[in-house]
């Protein structure tokens, strides 16, 4: 008899704990402020200068794609 209830509270323990990790791994507010603060080292906030530096590559990648589509138009009309 005791047997069984020593299985019975190893399988709830058992089941418990990963149940008990995923439910705190979820809560939000647990780590909102690490998670926040990782972001900002990974992402500063915009800088002016930081901004004007990625729209000017985005327009000349798209200036070199563009140019590219009208090679491909270009040959396709010469055959």
């Amino acid at each position: 008899k005791m047997g069984v209830k020593i299985e019975i509270f190893r399988m709830m323990l058992y089941l418990s704990f990963p149940v008990a990790m995923f439910w705190i791994s979820n809560q939000a507010e647990y780590f909102e402020e690490y998670i926040v603060k990782r972001k900002r080292e990974i992402f500063p906030p915009d800088e002016q200068l930081h901004r004007k530096h990625l729209e000017d590559f985005k327009e000349r990648m798209r200036a070199r794609k563009e140019q590219q589509r009208l090679k491909e138009i270009s040959a396709e009309s010469e055959n």
